[in-house]
Parts: C-alpha cells; structure tokens; sequence
C-alpha cells in the first residue's frame, strides 16, 4: 500500500517544517490540513459570519471551494480560486480558526475533502487528528509535540511582523487554542494509541525528519 503519514501535534510543535521535510526525504505529497481550517476561517471572517456563532458558521460551511496543493516545496490554498496562503497566516485567523474549526459540519465538510485528497496514499497529511479521524489506519503516525514556551517562542517567530505578537501573548492565545482544541467534541486534538510521539523541543529539525523518516523506513 502507498504510504501514508500522519503528522498530529499542537502548534508550534513543528509540524509543517517537519512533514514538508519528510515529504521531500521521501518522495511523497504534503497536505497541510491546519491550512484547510485557517482558509474556511479566512472566508467566514471576510463574509461577516460570526465565528463564534455555530449555527451562523455550519449554515456556510458549503459555499468556499477550497483547493489544496500538495507539492511539499510550494504548498498552495486557494480559496474561490484566490491565492490565500498569506492571509490565512495573520493573528485575527489564528485566534478564529479554533472557533470554526470545532464546528462539526466544517469537520465533515473537510475531512471528507482531505481523504479525497490523500486518496490512494504516498502522502505526509499533518494536523490535529489525522491519526484519530482522518487517516485512522495510516501505516505511521507521528504526535509531535513540544514545551508550551519553545512552542510560543517559535510561533512568536513566525508573526516577527506583528507588534502585537510577543512571546507572553502568543503563548496566551496558543494555551486558549489548546484547550479548545483539546476539549471539543468534534475531533479534539489527542494522541492516537499507535502514534509515536516525539518532543522537539530540544530537537533541529533535521534531528526531527530523520527520526520520521526511520520510522518510516522500519515499515518497508
């Protein structure tokens, strides 16, 4: 069976440097289904949907037309046929995309999207519940994870642009994702009972793709 490779873990653990890497290493397609959710955020905040309103975001949750690219040397998302790689980046998403993103038709309506897209395999697929609920008999699961500070550090980084992004508040915004990513009812953000965790939080990178793709190799 073409391999399939699910990549869960929080942000700022690392997930999307690893599995692009890992993906190159290994001749495989990447799919970055974090981005997925950021992008149906982006086009509920940009409608005026109130994304804290459940019932406002469900009843719209079939009108993007969301594509994903899967080349891991130049992801794309669109949305509706626009590019939205760099918007879906900024501080206003991240703090809504856990919001939408627990909302169970949205799941549906992605995750039937994202099997689509891993289809016969010979993919990376990274998020928070692939292991669990998208790609549950993926041949190797991964939850990477790492400190609650190197992760905001590392997130912090990421928003170098953003005055507003400091480490302290990063790291409050990112503990209110994990908890609500953690404790919804839809998916929630866990552990598979197979999946080998790794803690990059004294890791490099390199360190963490040559750990996956061992792993990886040991199921040839």
């Amino acid at each position: 069976m073409p391999l399939v490779i699910a990549m869960d873990g929080p942000s700022g653990s690392g997930k999307s440097s690893a599995s692009k890497g890992v993906a190159r290493a290994l001749g495989l397609r990447y799919l970055d289904t974090g981005a997925m959710y950021r992008a149906m955020t982006w086009w509920m905040l940009r409608a005026g949907v109130r994304v804290e309103d459940a019932g406002a975001v469900a009843a719209r949750a079939l009108e993007p037309v969301i594509v994903s690219g899967t080349d891991p040397d130049g992801p794309t998302i669109a949305v509706d046929g626009e590019d939205v790689s760099g918007p879906i980046r900024t501080r206003e998403v991240t703090n809504a995309v856990s919001a939408v993103s627990a909302v169970p038709a949205v799941r549906t309506r992605l995750v039937d999207l994202q099997r689509e897209i891993i289809g016969a395999g010979g993919i990376v697929v990274e998020g928070r519940d692939i292991g669990t609920v998208v790609a549950p008999d993926a041949a190797v699961k991964v939850f990477l994870t790492a400190s609650e500070e190197a992760r905001a550090e590392r997130r912090a980084k990421e928003l170098a642009a953003d005055p507003g992004a400091s480490v302290r508040t990063t790291q409050a915004e990112q503990a209110r994702r994990d908890r609500i990513d953690s404790t919804r009812k839809a998916s929630p953000l866990t552990k598979a009972a197979d999946a080998h965790e790794i803690d990059s939080t004294e890791l490099g990178l390199d360190e963490v793709i040559e750990a996956v793709v061992r792993l990886a190799k040991e199921r040839e």
